[in-house]
């Protein structure tokens, strides 16, 4: 990508790849590893992570290295920069608080989504997530709100680019299948996930717009156990497109 673009600097582009490759599965990561998950010769990735450990962001230990601590303030300016995370999560805190459920807002990155907040269920539910946890964004409630956004153009890229695995048996792979769905959360104004993502846990979501633009997805997660799918689209819909809307106004009011 960098060589055929003469405005990107290459050293800086294989930087950013080898950060990314480190992860909840791969904590500490060989200079081999790296090469490895990047696709960089074993001389580039080392220099690349000998680099990084002299600046900071990196550190060695038996030949393995990991990130540290200082890597937080590359993603602390994506959040500081837009403080309406605060008015987001008020909301948030309501909607947990009276369906006793767990909230989250996320925005997509690539074929992923990338949770910005979250304010976890006052009882406990299937999954842990946190700022920063990552998961596809074609099975979940919050990617297909944020996917329905997109230009035509944008969701043909996605659908190119996208592996649609079968997590559960309820999981959309079909492309045909998942544009028509997208199509009904466009007309529906949320989309609703029932067990494509996680057997027993269902969701659903509504967009955050600013100036016409959806730019993340506000969501409530519960226990199937708890609350069946009629209930979540008549109860808890309603109440989610509220709230979403209430931060788009607040933000548009900044």
């Amino acid at each position: 990508m960098s060589r055929e673009d003469p405005d990107v600097i290459d050293s800086v582009d294989k930087a950013l790849q080898v950060l990314t490759v480190f992860s909840a599965e791969h904590p500490e990561l060989s200079v081999s590893r790296v090469a490895e998950l990047t696709g960089f010769t074993r001389a580039t990735a080392r220099r690349i992570l000998l680099t990084l450990r002299r600046l900071g962001y990196a550190e060695e230990r038996d030949r393995r290295f990991r990130l540290t601590p200082r890597v937080l303030r590359l993603g602390y300016g994506y959040l500081s920069s837009a403080p309406w995370w605060e008015t987001a999560e008020v909301h948030m805190r309501s909607l947990s608080t009276t369906l006793q459920e767990s909230s989250s807002l996320a925005a997509l990155d690539g074929t992923e989504i990338v949770y910005l907040a979250r304010v976890p269920s006052p009882r406990s539910v299937a999954i842990t997530l946190n700022v920063g946890s990552r998961l596809p964004a074609y099975p979940t409630s919050l990617g297909r709100v944020l996917l329905a956004a997109l230009p035509d153009d944008e969701l043909d890229a996605y659908l190119d680019a996208v592996e649609l695995r079968p997590l559960t048996p309820h999981t959309v792979t079909d492309p045909a299948r998942l544009r028509e769905v997208l199509g009904q959360v466009r007309r529906d104004g949320f989309s609703l996930i029932d067990g494509e993502r996680e057997e027993g846990v269902r969701s659903v979501a509504a967009g955050v717009r600013h100036r016409g633009r959806v730019i993340a997805a506000l969501n409530v997660s519960v226990n199937a156990a708890r609350l069946s799918a009629d209930e979540l689209r008549e109860r808890c819909a309603p109440m989610v497109v509220e709230h979403a809307e209430a931060i788009s106004g607040e933000i548009a009011a900044r």
